[in-house]
């Protein structure tokens, strides 16, 4: 078995060697801010365990922009995970709120992400059973234990049919551009799944 941290390794040296990744760069240490993370979150967003909810937890980081734009601009509210506060949430209805650097000016601080039904967290690398590897640190890097579902988007060169490491969460739905690929069910997924 690989540990995770040369599995992380070996998923940003193929994305940037295959040109499959934007700012920022390097890759490394970052979940990727792949190319075509737009059509992975427009998938993700239109796919019906996903676009009944009016409510969603959204990691802050770049690749899932696209996203929390596109939930935004539909009248979604979500909670993204404060920068600084340890526990707490921006709470945004506002589009320009999508952006890192606008949340302390559109959002509002809050200790409960109330009424979010799903979470949406970026990873490294997912497979097919739905074994999440994160960066390895940071918000989310062990899911976030809350019962609800959670979903991330994924590049096609970081979806595997199988993770040679043991994952960091489990989630339900991986949205790829065009795609959204389901866990295989009968796998223990957040939420009750």
């Amino acid at each position: 078995m690989t540990l995770p941290g040369a599995h992380r390794e070996a998923v940003w040296t193929r994305l940037m060697r295959e040109r499959a990744c934007a700012y920022p760069l390097p890759p490394h240490g970052h979940h990727p801010n792949f190319i075509g993370a737009a059509g992975a979150a427009r998938a993700l967003l239109s796919h019906p365990e996903v676009a009944r909810h009016r409510t969603l937890i959204v990691g802050g980081d770049r690749v899932l922009y696209p996203l929390r734009k596109l939930a935004l601009a539909s009248g979604v509210t979500l909670y993204v995970p404060h920068q600084t506060r340890e526990g707490w949430y921006w709470r945004l209805t506002d589009p320009a709120g999508a952006q890192l650097r606008a949340m302390a000016r559109v959002g509002e601080p809050s200790l409960k992400p109330e009424g979010a039904g799903a979470a949406v967290l970026a990873c490294v690398a997912a497979d097919r059973a739905g074994g999440r590897l994160g960066k390895g640190f940071g918000w989310g890097a062990r899911g976030l234990g809350l019962g609800l579902p959670e979903h991330t988007l994924a590049h096609p060169l970081m979806l595997w049919d199988a993770l040679p490491c043991p994952p960091d969460s489990r989630v339900r739905l991986i949205g790829g551009p065009g795609r959204v690929v389901t866990a295989a069910p009968g796998d223990p997924l957040p939420g009750g799944g």
